[in-house]
């Protein structure tokens, strides 16, 4: 097959060609900047110099009968303007950003403070958590590829809210990234001088996540419900940990709990389910499509803690992008994304 990928230059663009390079079942990979055309990608990425030797194409030279697939990672607000008049043509997309996630337009610009695309494009959009929808992305032209921090949420709390194990009105989670999730681009808010040996919140309240995760909740479960999410940035390049509070409902124990995430997980090769009160740590998925889960159950409130760590450019973005791909091919699913973590 024939990949094309659009902003590889960022980081979850450079992930995305890195596995597309080694996929098995990828032939050719094109590349396409609205900003760097004509230079080769060893120019803008020093970390494949001599390795490879692709040009980045304008947009003008993106021709739709030479792609099988082509995935955008660029910026949200920019897949809205590319992507429809691609999707039209029938090439099967993987959108990263956000812009085909959220289904009510309202909401999207709320949250994003930008305009959406076409309506019609959003409700053909596929929502490719795919633990959870490799149905819907199997049939799928158009996928949304979720975000980082509701893929390390949602993979934690939904077997517990589809069992009704918790109580959704109580969920409060606490996220921590590591600085690549803030993107390619450098800011304030990023400085090296503001974060090392620092942690920090940000957009308390306010993340456009927070949208997308109840949206998923909803869809998945039919639970109407609202969450406490908060989100901090940690002093390292990449990783997630998602820690999730919730009340448990009165009949719910430590057993029970365990039974239902290896009910919904033991044949998902890319979520692993720890013993209760593993303690787990971002290192351990590094580099790697995994999502990693542990619980604890506290008899003496009757909540219950989930912990889930992920790779923000791998299972958060690249590598459930890869993923999602080979669901849509009707390959393994696995094809691509065999290797171990990063150790240490």
């Amino acid at each position: 097959m024939r990949a094309g990928i659009i902003g590889v230059t960022g980081y979850g663009g450079m992930e995305l060609f890195r596995l597309l390079s080694a996929h098995p079942e990828i032939t050719e990979v094109f590349l396409y900047s609205s900003s760097k055309a004509g230079q080769q990608l060893s120019d803008e990425v020093q970390h494949v110099y001599q390795i490879v030797n692709h040009p980045l194409r304008s947009l003008e030279q993106l021709h739709i009968d030479e792609l099988d697939i082509l995935f955008c990672s660029a910026p949200s607000g920019v897949s809205s303007e590319l992507l429809p008049p691609l999707v039209k043509n029938n090439l099967k997309i993987i959108d990263l950003a956000g812009d085909f996630r959220i289904k009510n337009n309202d909401t999207y610009r709320q949250w994003y403070r930008k305009e959406p695309p076409p309506i019609s494009l959003v409700n053909q959009a596929v929502y490719g958590l795919t633990e959870w929808n490799s149905e819907d992305v199997k049939k799928g032209d158009l996928i949304a590829n979720p975000g980082c921090y509701p893929t390390a949420a949602l993979l934690g709390l939904l077997p517990l809210l589809k069992t009704d194990m918790i109580k959704s009105s109580s969920l409060v989670i606490d996220a921590k990234s590591g600085i690549s999730g803030a993107g390619v681009s450098p800011n304030k808010g990023t400085h090296f001088s503001q974060n090392n040996d620092s942690l920090s919140i940000y957009k308390m309240h306010q993340h456009q996540h927070i949208p997308e995760i109840e949206q998923t909740i909803q869809t998945i479960t039919g639970i109407d419900t609202k969450i406490t999410f908060n989100t901090h940035l940690v002093p390292m390049t990449r990783g997630i940990m998602a820690t999730m509070y919730a009340e448990l409902e009165e009949d719910a124990n430590s057993q029970t709990v365990k039974e239902i995430y290896e009910e919904y997980y033991s044949k998902k090769h890319f979520v692993r389910v720890y013993d209760e009160r593993t303690n787990l740590f971002t290192k351990q998925v590094y580099g790697s499509n995994y999502c990693d889960l542990t619980f604890g159950v506290d008899d003496r409130t009757n909540r219950i803690t989930v912990v889930s760590v992920i790779d923000n450019l791998l299972k958060g973005a690249a590598g459930q992008a890869v993923q999602n791909m080979n669901v849509m091919f009707d390959l393994d699913e696995t094809e691509g994304l065999k290797h171990s973590p990063m150790f240490p």
